[in-house]
């Protein structure tokens, strides 16, 4: 039986992963938070994996605990700077890591059809939007920012986030990126592609978060049977 650790184990997404994982036959050795997550450093049991939806505050103990134990490390925690993105991917040498700003395969699809369309349809206007409740705390979201490298993978096109008041036509080869927040909403992302009367739309909905949830137990299972490395979720789970 493999075994597992949570981290961010009291939020909404932490509680649903506890127990995907547990019906999906894990044992879970523990659940860590802000009041106790620095025990990982030293004093947390040693299991298989740490599956990690908390907070960027929390990675550096992350980190600490997959080099203390070997623990293959499943990261779903959005927000993180560019050189914590570095520290995950350095730990992929040692050890199995998978990082993802979203779990849900059918986003893992989109990003490919988006890339897809992109390149098929060059010189279209391109605009994605997202949409998510009103509790979040960081936009664009980091599946928008995924959409956008899907469009844009050597970013070099021009980004807005808004428009307001007099700002001219739009600039030849710009992206928009919009982020919409309120109610209950688990996640809505649009990829809009303009071109001469005609619009190509590619929309994703959440209806719940456990789809994310089934996502990074899936990518649990399927990175404690690869060897060491970084992988990427889309990769790790579609080939």
């Amino acid at each position: 039986m493999a075994s597992a650790i949570v981290v961010g184990a009291e939020g909404r997404m932490g509680r649903l992963v506890r127990e995907t994982l547990l019906e999906r036959g894990f044992a879970v050795l523990g659940g860590y938070d802000v009041d106790n997550v620095a025990e990982l450093d030293e004093v947390a049991p040693a299991a298989d994996v740490v599956v990690d939806f908390s907070a960027p505050a929390s990675l550096a103990h992350v980190l600490a605990y997959a080099r203390r134990t070997g623990a293959a490390v499943v990261s779903g925690t959005t927000g993180l700077a560019d050189d914590q993105l570095a520290e995950l991917r350095a730990l992929g040498k040692k050890n199995r890591v998978v990082w993802a700003s979203n779990y849900s395969l059918g986003v893992a699809v989109l990003r490919r059809v988006t890339a897809v369309a992109a390149e098929a349809l060059a010189g279209w206007d391109v605009e994605i939007v997202e949409t998510h409740h009103n509790q979040k705390v960081d936009a664009p979201s980091g599946t928008a920012k995924a959409l956008l490298a899907a469009v844009d993978p050597t970013g070099e096109r021009p980004v807005v986030g808004g428009r307001e008041g007099i700002c001219g036509p739009r600039v030849p080869g710009e992206i928009g990126v919009h982020a919409v927040r309120g109610g209950t909403v688990a996640g809505t992302h649009e990829v809009h592609l303009f071109g001469p009367d005609e619009e190509v739309c590619l929309t994703h909905r959440a209806t719940s978060r456990q789809i994310f949830v089934t996502g990074a137990v899936a990518a649990a299972e399927r990175l404690l049977a690869r060897e060491p490395g970084f992988y990427d979720f889309d990769a790790l789970m579609l080939g």
